[in-house]
């Protein structure tokens, strides 16, 4: 259990500390490629619709089957399933569309500020930095407890997240070091902003395992399926279709979603 334990956070921690690598990605390329980033971003949204599906879905209805019956069983996976994106989708309403991370698509790809004051752009940053940290609890415990549930799908779960995390430490990034024209800032803000990733499974784990006890594992599957659909559904696909690249990002999910069968399939 221990082993498990570990192993889970370090590949959450990996997960949440990629947003400082959309911080390294915006303060040292002069140019980034929509078609790259839409089709890498299609490809984590595959990668996690389908895991969601076949593999957490799937293994939360058998576990509360054997605990409570098949059709009570599976009626608890739909609730928590539906539960994990209506928690989420809590969330995305709390923070303000001006304010969320998820808004800024053109500063990111080119950055470009739209406004020439130094205290909007700021106020951006700061405010975008903590919109992911919020963001970044309910992902982090979906990479957590996937990890501890099976180390293969974890890993999994780890790059689909941390391909998703890009993006988001390049929205911190960039108003900052338009802001403030330091680069140690903007990165350790984007840096800081994932560490939320971590520190939300760890407490998230130990709260929710408190409150469930022996059904926990199959009713936070099931949650943690309808958390990544959403963000799949609602921030992934999305963002990439602000870049104009629909082909490529539907590509992406594709081969996603291709690659994913095809592990868990091996493995």
């Amino acid at each position: 259990m221990e082993g498990n334990f570990l192993y889970a956070f370090i590949l959450t921690l990996i997960a949440g500390l990629s947003t400082a690598i959309g911080s390294v990605v915006v303060l040292f390329t002069k140019k980034m490629t929509p078609r790259i980033l839409a089709t890498s971003l299609g490809f984590s949204a595959g990668v996690m619709i389908f895991i969601s599906l076949v593999e957490l879905f799937s293994q939360a209805k058998s576990d509360l089957g054997m605990l409570y019956g098949e059709k009570t069983g599976f009626l608890y996976a739909l609730i928590a399933f539906f539960g994990g994106i209506a928690l989420i989708a809590i969330i995305d309403y709390l923070v303000p569309s001006v304010e969320n991370p998820h808004e800024v698509g053109e500063l990111s790809i080119n950055g470009n500020a739209k406004s020439s004051q130094d205290k909007g752009l700021m106020r951006l940053g700061v405010m975008s930095a903590l919109a992911i940290a919020i963001h970044n609890f309910p992902e982090g415990i979906a990479t957590f407890v996937s990890a501890m549930s099976d180390k293969n799908v974890g890993l999994s779960i780890t790059v689909a997240i941390a391909i998703h995390n890009i993006p988001e430490g390049i929205a911190v990034a960039v108003p900052i070091y338009y802001a403030t024209r330091s680069k140690g800032k903007a990165m350790w803000s984007s840096l800081l902003s994932g560490l939320a990733e971590p520190l939300g499974a760890v407490v998230g784990y130990f709260l929710l395992s408190f409150l469930f006890h022996e059904s926990f594992m199959g009713i936070i599957l099931a949650g943690v399926a309808g958390i990544m659909v959403y963000i799949s559904l609602d921030e992934l696909l999305p963002t990439a279709e602000k870049y104009g690249e629909h082909h490529p990002a539907i590509l992406g999910v594709i081969a996603g979603m291709l690659v994913m069968g095809l592990s868990l399939m091996i493995f």
